[in-house]
C-alpha cells in the first residue's frame, strides 16, 4: 500500500513539472526575443529620450496611469533606422528617402524580339515590404510580371581594380516567391558611350552577380567579362556552380543578403546571409578558363587513309568446325514433360459472355457483325488448363548460334589517330584577371514572371569591415525583427492544437506515456511474503549471485537424500513383517491382536517423528555451506 501511494505521488509530481516547464518555456520564448531585439535596435535609448525610462521596458506601469487591465507587457515598437554609410564606399542606396531621384529608368527597346514585349516598360516603385516587421523600411520593388525592367544609377566615382578588393552586396526578398525570373545586378563598364537612358541587355558590363531561377534550376550568378589582351575582344567567364542548396533562399519569403568579394590575388567568395556558399580562384575556377591552351590541334592535319585504328580483328585462319550447326533452334520442346491430369482438351480458355446483349445502336453495316465479348472459361478455373496441350519449351543443349571467327590482336594496329599539336596563335597568359574593366554605374536589367521582388541596401566598397557594418545596420536589423516575429516551437504547437484540438491527445500521450513507463519501471517491484512457512523453499541460484552467501553443493545433497531414502526403506521392513505376523496370528487370540495393534500404532508414531526429523534436517542442509555440510556428513 505504501509503495502504491509513493508511485501515485511521483506520477502527479512528474505531470505537474511537465506542465510547469511547458508554460515557462512558452512565456520565455514570447519575451526573450522581443527584449533582445529591443536592446539591439536601441529602443531603450529612444524610450528614455521620451521620458518613459526603464519602467516601460520592464513592463512596470503604474495601474493608476492606465485604464487597461494588467497583463503581460506589450512588445516594444521598433522604428527602422536607415543604415548610414561610413568609411570608403562607391555606392550606397537604402531607398529610405522614398524616391528614385538618383535612378534612371530605361527608355530603350530590346532588339530581336516581338515589338509587343520589346519595350522596357516594367514598373518600379519605392515602398515598404508587404509583410514588413520594420515599419518605415522602404525598398525598390519590381511591380510588373512578364515584362522587361531596366533601371540604373551612377556610382559616386568609378571603381578601379587595383590593390584593394571589390565588395558588392545588396538585399533581395521574393515576397511572392519566384517562378521564373532573376534578381541579379550588373556593374556597368565605364565607356565613353554609356547612356543610362538606353540601358539594355547588350549594354557592356564588367560583372553580373545575383540570384536567378527558372523552373527547378536555382542559380547564383557570378559572371565577369574578360578582355583578351591580344584581340581586345570580351568573353564571359562563369564561376562554377555553388555546392550549397539554394532552394530555401527563393521560397522562404525572407530577406537575404547577397555579397560578392573579389580580391586582388584573384580569389573570390560568394556569400548569402554572410555565409560562404561558393569560392574559388579566377584563374582555375571559371568556365571557359581565363588563359587559352598553349598548343592546339592542327586544323589542317588529316588522318591518312591507310591508318588502322582497329585494336582487334577476326582471325583470318580460323575455320568453322564441321559439327557446328547454325540452324539448330535456341529452344526445343521438353520431351520429358507429361500432360497434367485433368487437363481439359475440349474446353476453350475463353468463351463468349452468355449475358452480353448487342447494343441497340449497333449498326452491322457500319460496325460489322456483332460478337459477344470473351470471358474466362469458368471450367478452366479448377482445371490445370484448357485447350490443346503443348509441351513446354526448354533451352536446346546443342544450340551454338551463328559461327564467328575468334578475335585476335591486330598486327597492323597503329593506335587512335590524333591531329598533331601546333602552337596556339591566339595564346596569351593573363596572371591578373582581377584587373577588370572599371565600372561607374550599377543597374538591374530583368525579366520576371513574378512581381513584387524587393531590393534594398545596395552597397559597393573596397573595405570588408565597412561592408559588414553596413550589412549589420541594415540586413542585421531585418533578420532580428524577422526572428523575433517567428513563433517558437512551443507556440507553433499551441497554435496547431488550437486549430486541431485532437493534437492535445497526441501531446499528452507523447509526454505522459514515457513518464508513466519510467515511474512504473522504478516504482514497481516484487513483493515478498515474509510470513513463516511450514516448509521453506530453497533459494534460487540468482539470489546467491547477488550476495556472497555460500551455495549448497547439489551433488552432496543428492547423495544425502539417497542415504535417507535407504534408511526409510530399512525401517519400513520391520513394520511390514509385524503386519504379516499380525495377520497370521490374528486367529490365535484377541488379546494378542490388541497388543499387536498397539505396537503397530507406536511404530507408526515413531516413523512419523523420524520423517519429520528427516525433513527438518533436509531444510537445514539447504542453509548450510558446502564445507559445513561436508563436515557434518563425515
Amino acid at each position: 500500500m505504501e509503495l502504491n501511494v509513493r508511485c501515485v505521488v511521483l506520477l502527479a509530481v512528474g505531470l505537474c513539472s511537465t506542465l510547469l516547464l511547458t508554460t515557462v518555456a512558452t512565456h520565455q520564448e514570447e519575451e526573450e526575443p522581443i527584449m533582445e531585439l529591443a536592446e539591439d535596435m536601441g529602443v531603450e535609448d529612444e524610450l528614455e529620450d521620451l521620458g518613459l525610462g526603464e519602467e516601460l521596458l520592464d513592463g512596470e506601469v503604474d495601474p493608476e496611469d492606465t485604464d487597461t487591465p494588467p497583463g503581460p507587457p506589450p512588445a516594444p515598437k521598433v522604428t527602422y533606422k536607415a543604415p548610414e554609410p561610413m568609411g570608403e564606399h562607391f555606392f550606397a542606396e537604402s531607398f529610405d528617402r522614398g524616391t528614385l531621384d538618383s535612378w534612371v529608368l530605361s527608355k530603350a527597346k530590346k532588339e530581336d524580339i516581338d515589338e509587343d514585349i520589346a519595350k522596357y516598360d516594367g514598373k518600379w516603385e519605392v515602398e515598404d515590404m508587404k509583410d514588413s516587421k520594420l515599419p518605415g523600411d522602404k525598398g525598390l520593388v519590381l511591380k510588373s510580371r512578364a515584362k522587361h525592367h531596366a533601371i540604373s544609377a551612377q556610382l559616386l566615382r568609378p571603381f578601379i581594380f587595383d590593390t584593394k578588393p571589390l565588395i558588392v552586396q545588396y538585399e533581395v526578398n521574393f515576397q511572392q516567391g519566384i517562378d521564373c525570373g532573376g534578381a541579379y545586378v550588373k556593374l556597368l563598364s565605364q565607356t565613353p558611350d554609356l547612356n543610362l537612358d538606353e540601358f539594355v541587355d547588350k549594354t557592356p558590363y564588367t560583372i553580373m552577380f545575383g540570384p536567378d531561377k527558372c523552373g527547378e534550376d536555382y542559380k547564383l550568378h557570378f559572371i565577369f567579362r574578360h578582355k583578351n589582351p591580344k584581340t581586345g575582344e570580351y568573353e564571359e567567364k562563369h564561376a562554377k556552380k555553388p555546392d550549397a542548396d539554394l532552394r530555401t533562399y527563393y521560397t522562404d519569403k525572407k530577406t537575404h543578403l547577397y555579397t560578392l568579394v573579389v580580391n586582388p590575388d584573384n580569389s573570390f567568395e560568394v556569400l548569402v546571409d554572410q555565409t560562404v556558399v561558393n569560392s574559388g580562384n579566377l584563374l582555375t575556377d571559371m568556365t571557359p578558363p581565363i588563359n587559352p591552351a598553349a598548343e592546339i590541334e592542327d586544323p589542317d592535319d588529316h588522318k591518312p587513309e591507310d591508318w588502322d585504328e582497329r585494336a582487334k580483328i577476326q582471325d583470318p585462319d580460323a575455320v568453322k568446325p564441321e559439327d557446328w550447326d547454325e540452324d539448330a533452334p535456341k529452344q526445343i520442346p521438353d520431351e520429358d514433360a507429361v500432360k497434367p491430369d485433368g487437363w481439359l482438351d475440349d474446353q476453350p480458355e475463353y468463351t463468349s459472355d452468355p449475358d452480353a446483349v448487342k447494343p441497340e445502336d449497333w449498326d452491322e453495316d457500319m460496325d460489322g457483325e456483332w460478337e459477344a465479348p470473351q470471358i474466362p472459361n469458368a471450367l478452366c478455373e479448377t482445371a490445370p488448363g484448357c485447350g490443346a496441350w503443348q509441351r513446354p519449351m526448354i533451352d536446346n543443349p546443342n544450340y551454338k548460334g551463328k559461327w564467328k571467327a575468334p578475335m585476335i590482336d591486330n598486327p597492323n594496329y597503329q593506335g587512335v589517330w590524333k591531329p598533331r599539336k601546333i602552337a596556339n596563335p591566339d595564346f596569351f597568359e593573363d596572371l591578373h584577371p582581377f584587373r577588370m574593366t572599371p565600372f561607374n554605374a550599377v543597374g538591374l536589367e530583368l525579366w520576371s514572371m513574378t512581381s513584387d521582388i524587393f531590393f534594398d541596401n545596395f552597397f559597393i566598397t573596397n573595405e570588408r569591415h565597412t561592408a559588414e557594418r553596413w550589412a549589420n545596420d541594415g540586413w542585421g536589423m531585418k533578420k532580428a525583427a524577422e526572428g523575433a516575429a517567428d513563433p517558437g516551437l512551443v507556440n507553433q504547437m499551441m497554435t496547431a492544437a488550437d486549430e486541431r484540438p485532437w493534437l492535445w491527445v497526441v501531446y499528452v500521450l507523447t509526454v505522459a506515456v514515457p513518464l508513466i513507463l519510467i515511474i512504473v519501471f522504478f516504482c514497481t517491484g516484487k513483493v515478498r511474503d515474509h510470513r513463516p512457512s511450514k516448509k521453506a523453499a530453497a533459494p534460487a541460484a540468482a539470489d546467491y549471485k547477488k550476495t556472497d552467501e555460500p551455495q549448497p553443493d547439489v551433488k552432496e545433497e543428492e547423495e544425502e537424500k539417497a542415504e535417507e531414502d535407504q534408511v526409510k526403506e530399512e525401517k519400513s521392513q520391520p513394520a511390514a513383517a509385524a503386519a504379516a505376523e499380525k495377520k497370521s496370528d490374528a486367529e490365535d487370540s484377541p488379546a494378542e491382536e490388541e497388543e499387536e495393534e498397539e505396537e503397530e500404532a507406536a511404530v507408526n508414531e515413531e516413523e512419523e517423528e523420524e520423517v519429520a526429523t528427516d525433513q527438518k534436517q533436509e531444510d537445514d542442509v539447504l542453509r548450510r555451506s558446502p564445507r559445513n555440510t561436508k563436515g557434518r556428513k563425515d
